[in-house]
């Protein structure tokens, strides 16, 4: 993995590291489940998808991406008291990061020669896999399950990635664009409760027997 899409996998693993050390942060962990929150969140959609793909899992081929995880988990289990809103800084790191992840899935998609809506799943599933563990370790309402827009915001952007490259777009300006519509809808969600209609049950129809 080279050039810019190593700079925005990096980018993703290190602010999911920060929101799973944020999480242990509000749990009261020690330094050693800092590291995990943060490493489990860090790398476990990038796992997840390497797996999927039969790639060399990536942070077990490059070391950095452990060592970027167990920094950053040190760094937050110092500074995690200067931050009042911890909550919020998580939702906005998250946004971050999903944003840069699902451009990332995407890409790595379509270099393994999956067709246009498989590398926009696989986005969604590399953005939003790594925050389900954080969840799930921590005992938290997933925030893919939340009402406010979550997953849509992923497949918006690796969407618009993909769209945009199939368009004749280079690259990089296609990144840019899709990072950029992953966040302003996540930020929507975030922001002002946007949401998709939910299912509203309805009582059946009763038919009479002959």
């Amino acid at each position: 993995m080279a050039g810019w899409v190593a700079w925005l996998d990096l980018l993703g693993v290190a602010v999911f590291a920060a929101t799973g050390a944020l999480v242990a942060s509000r749990k009261q962990m020690d330094l050693v489940g800092f590291g995990l929150m943060a490493s489990a969140t860090g790398i476990g959609g990038g796992t997840l998808r390497d797996v999927l793909l039969e790639r060399p899992v990536f942070w077990i081929a490059d070391g950095r991406y452990l060592a970027v995880c167990l920094g950053i988990a040190v760094l937050i289990y110092l500074t995690a008291h200067i931050v009042q809103r911890r909550f919020v800084v998580l939702l906005w790191a998250d946004a971050i990061g999903i944003s840069a992840y699902a451009v990332m899935g995407a890409e790595l998609g379509l270099r393994a020669g999956a067709a246009p809506p498989v590398a926009v799943v696989l986005g969604v599933m590399t953005a939003t896999f790594g925050g389900l563990i954080r969840d799930v370790l921590c005992q938290e309402t997933p925030l893919i399950l939340r009402r406010e827009i979550y997953a849509t915001a992923v497949a918006a952007g690796a969407g618009a990635y993909v769209i945009t490259l199939s368009l004749g777009a280079e690259k990089p300006l296609a990144a840019i664009l899709g990072f950029a519509i992953g966040f302003a809808v996540r930020a929507g969600g975030i922001g002002f409760g946007w949401s998709l209609p939910t299912y509203r049950p309805r009582p059946g129809r009763d038919y009479p027997v002959e």
